[in-house]
């Protein structure tokens, strides 16, 4: 864990990453709702201090801020809670600095004032999940820079741990011994058939990203996270240019129904 504290009691952890593209070409990513749903979760935003910014992680499951600051196209300060009842506020710091050579980075620096270590696990988990959705976001701007991107979002729940999880999720998509730059082919029973190739772990070793070539050009964020004592399957697939709506189109509730028939929601006691 390398959570920043200070005197002050703020607490901090910070992540960047070097991608291609101007700057203006990089807030245009990371700062409006169509750029981060093209490597991220679905998100609406409000571009101007005082907007309010809504990234969706599933369904119900929908996390506002408020943007504090608004400097275009250099920086950009969201305020939001935690998540949970009496959590504290935490605020989300966007850069974009450009470098010599038109690439820039990009960093995000998390902080919250606390007098205990109660939030420190949170803070680290931040840290720990945006280098892998960062390898996404270069990509995007790497491959597709300028391109329209369609994409599908599957959440569920299961109280499997997580690597029992993975055996089924992977296991069927035939993503369990894919090494890192191996091509990969999956056509599960009644689904249209993907290819692409292996980018490695993602966050998890019970997690992939997949460069594709079909069922469109894109990305996809394969795996299962551990939740709070359950497990959680996750989908996104990112697709982009001319047959990318199509591709979505038909394929999303497809997805849909494979994951819901795989991790129906566990009964509540």
């Amino acid at each position: 864990m390398s959570v920043k504290k200070e005197p002050s009691g703020r607490r901090s952890v910070q992540v960047e990453v070097e991608v291609p593209g101007t700057p203006e070409d990089v807030w245009r990513a990371i700062a409006t709702g169509p750029g981060v749903s093209s490597w991220f979760v679905p998100t609406r935003m409000e571009e101007r201090q005082g907007g309010e910014i809504i990234s969706t992680f599933g369904p119900g499951m929908d996390c506002p801020a408020t943007i504090t600051a608004w400097e275009a196209p250099k920086r950009f300060l969201a305020e939001g809670s935690m998540g949970t009842p009496g959590s504290p506020t935490v605020a989300t710091e966007w850069t974009v600095e450009a470098r010599a050579g038109g690439t820039c980075i990009v960093r995000v620096v998390h902080s919250l004032f606390a007098n205990t270590d109660d939030w420190d696990n949170q803070l680290d988990g931040l840290e720990k999940g945006w280098p892998a959705i960062f390898r996404v976001l270069r990509r995007r701007l790497e491959k597709f820079m300028g391109q329209e991107c369609v994409a599908m979002q599957f959440v569920s729940f299961s109280g499997d741990p997580a690597a029992q999880a993975w055996e089924k999720l992977g296991g069927e998509l035939g993503l369990l011994n894919v090494a890192e730059g191996q091509q990969w082919t999956a056509a599960p029973h009644g689904f249209p058939r993907m290819t692409g190739v292996s980018m490695g772990h993602g966050m998890t070793d019970t997690t992939v990203i997949l460069g594709l070539d079909l069922p469109a050009p894109g990305t996809a964020y394969i795996g299962v996270f551990p939740c709070g004592g359950m497990s959680m399957p996750y989908v996104a697939i990112y697709l982009y240019g001319p047959n990318a709506k199509a591709a979505i189109a038909r394929d999303e509730p497809v997805w849909q129904k494979w994951m819901n028939e795989r991790f129906p929601a566990p009964a509540m006691s």
